[in-house]
């Protein structure tokens, strides 16, 4: 058996270590590691509670509304504050605003460009990736730029600037929209469908949300094989990347954008059929990661973030969530199979979470949200409220769960005589890139990466990278 250690990656967010031990022409191990420690649970301890506001959003710069949301609910919880529909119809297109832009750019700028390295000229869709992806030259990263920096000026009059907003408050949206605001937001994102339905997709946008089966698939392909989707589609085909990265096939979510009426994205669990989802039922497990604590898995309520550097079991500063001791996939497939779409339920009943699935379900869920964005732009009321307050608590427990682009993220808070006792905050990647738990059992990633071929004498392997971008991964937001 052989060690390979793969890493730093380039066109992920943050540092990435993985370490591979490979017999037979294949991964029989993988071992993830996150090595930037950043300590943002500790930097809030002690803090004026709203100061989190100000303080979560940093952990990243890319999904820094997503941390925004959460910090808010978690505020809003501990204080027993809703929000006026202006304000919650004002958050959810902040939010979606970057999650959708975090899809767009990952698939225009991380995850394509990987197609058109020299290792792949030979393959017979080559020609069309390079002109389209290949890294300084390709043309489609100048459009998308482009059409992103146009997409993102929504954030700009909803939230200010961009990235960290201190726009969204626990009780909605400290910015008002006026008529004349209304119809600028709604022509920003008709400009931006017009993007989608011409280079991403080739067709209308309500077409692509209702895919249904995976025939309604291939048949959508023949009249949009020459858009990037349809591009994508004939280069997972040929390299067959419906058999790579499959994990454990036990998705959450959390749910999303909350509406009048329920949400956009329903909460649950899937693992071969629905399941309800037990918040209580999370407990991180400290065994790999060098942080101390009790050696128990604790829920995050009452979690501890202790730096351990010199911990000789440990290989991560990540933990290990898990919940009901069981390791869960987030991102936009298992949001997609939660919620029911019929596409994706039908493709990971198939073949699971594997690296074709996961971004067809990004791209998928980019034109359901931007269907739901136009309307929620449209269904504001200028003149009516957009936040509601209420005085903090001296003491309060308050947790805020929201999806980011990546997945599930949880923030729990604890105020104690008006200042922060503990906050405890677990991001996506946090749960797909976690190390072994005290009963061995590999993270998300590690057991995506397992059976993996790997070439004789190959050192940067293609697959591997694939696989792991396939999760698009966060790693600033993973360790805090």
């Amino acid at each position: 058996m052989s060690r390979l250690v793969v890493g730093p990656f380039n066109r992920v967010e943050g540092d990435l270590e993985v370490t591979l031990d490979i017999a037979r022409g294949e991964v029989r191990a993988a071992y993830v590691n996150s090595p930037m420690y950043r300590g943002f649970e500790q930097i809030l301890q002690g803090k004026d509670p709203l100061d989190a506001l100000v303080l979560a959003p940093r952990i990243c710069g890319i999904c820094s509304v997503s941390q925004s949301v959460a910090a808010a609910s978690a505020l809003a919880d501990a204080m027993g504050l809703d929000m006026p529909t202006n304000g919650q119809l004002a958050t959810n297109l902040i939010l979606a605003n970057e999650n959708v832009a975090d899809h767009f750019t990952h698939f225009y700028l991380f995850f394509m460009p990987d197609f058109a390295r020299e290792n792949y000229r030979e393959r017979r869709w080559f020609p069309a990736v390079a002109r389209r992806f290949k890294a300084l030259s390709g043309e489609a990263a100048a459009e998308a730029v482009a059409a992103r920096a146009d997409f993102l000026r929504l954030m700009a009059y909803l939230g200010g600037k961009w990235p960290h907003t201190l726009s969204i408050q626990p009780g909605g949206s400290a910015r008002g929209v006026d008529e004349a605001e209304k119809v600028r937001l709604y022509s920003l994102l008709r400009q931006f469908r017009r993007f989608l339905e011409s280079k991403l997709f080739g067709t209308a946008l309500e077409q692509v949300a209702a895919l249904d089966s995976e025939q309604a698939l291939d048949g959508w392909r023949g009249t949009a094989a020459a858009s990037d989707f349809g591009l994508f589609l004939e280069v997972a085909d040929d390299l067959q990347l419906s058999r790579y990265g499959r994990a454990g096939d036990r998705f959450m979510s959390y749910g999303n954008y909350p509406l009048a009426d329920g949400r956009l994205f329903q909460p649950g669990i899937w693992h071969g059929g629905p399941q309800e989802l037990d918040v209580q039922a999370i407990g991180e497990d400290l065994s790999h990661s060098w942080m101390g604590g009790a050696p128990a898995p604790l829920h995050p309520a009452e979690g501890v973030s202790l730096p351990q550097a010199d911990k000789e079991s440990a290989y991560s500063w990540c933990k290990a969530p898990r919940l009901g001791g069981e390791v869960v996939e987030t991102g936009a497939l298992a949001r997609q199979v939660v919620d029911g779409h019929p596409l994706l339920r039908e493709l990971a009943g198939k073949s699971g979470g594997n690296v074709r699935n996961r971004v067809i379900a990004r791209l998928v869920e980019i034109a359901r949200v931007q269907i739901a964005l136009e309307n929620w732009a449209l269904a504001l009321k200028p003149g009516e409220p957009f936040c509601h307050h209420r005085a903090l608590p001296q003491e309060a427990r308050g947790v805020g769960l929201v999806e980011a682009a990546r997945g599930s993220l949880g923030h729990w808070l604890h105020i104690y005589k008006g200042r922060i006792l503990n906050y405890q905050i677990i991001a996506p990647t946090t749960w797909n890139f976690s190390p072994r738990d005290a009963q061995g059992k590999p993270g998300a990633l590690e057991q995506a990466l397992a059976g993996t071929p790997i070439a004789e004498g190959e050192s940067d392997p293609l697959l591997v990278q694939h696989i792991v971008r396939s999760f698009d991964p966060c790693m600033v937001c993973t360790v805090h």
